[in-house]
């Protein structure tokens, strides 16, 4: 027994580049035996028809380009020394700290906070 030939309207297996899934498409447009366009019946955008093939993936190509562009870029002979850093001071204690807040506004209060009595 022959398959049955597909008809405007069908529903077939289409991979879909909106939901970027394979779901469910009805048939929009055929040539002769063969569907041209399909439409997504959950998003409902109308595109070619892919015969149900996933798209070639994005990490392979952006990866084949990233080791072309590496290829071209000569490395330098020698690094560059770096200079150490000078030591950072001991952090002061925080007594020390308030009492040179307090020499440098003169005692006064800031104005910030409850008044003392």
């Amino acid at each position: 027994m022959e398959p049955r030939r597909i008809r405007l309207g069908d529903v077939i297996d289409d991979y879909c580049p909106r939901c970027r899934l394979i779901m469910n498409h009805g048939v929009v447009s055929l040539v002769g035996d063969e569907v041209k366009k399909v439409r997504c019946n959950t998003c409902l955008s109308e595109h070619q028809f892919r015969h149900g093939q996933l798209p070639a993936s994005r990490k392979k190509a952006a990866a084949k380009l990233f080791e072309e562009v590496l290829k071209g870029i000569s490395r330098p002979k020698e690094l560059p020394a770096l200079e150490p850093k000078p030591p950072e001071p001991p952090p002061q204690s925080a007594h020390r700290r308030l009492y040179t807040i307090h020499r440098a506004i003169g005692g006064k209060a800031s104005g910030k906070g409850p008044k003392k009595s």
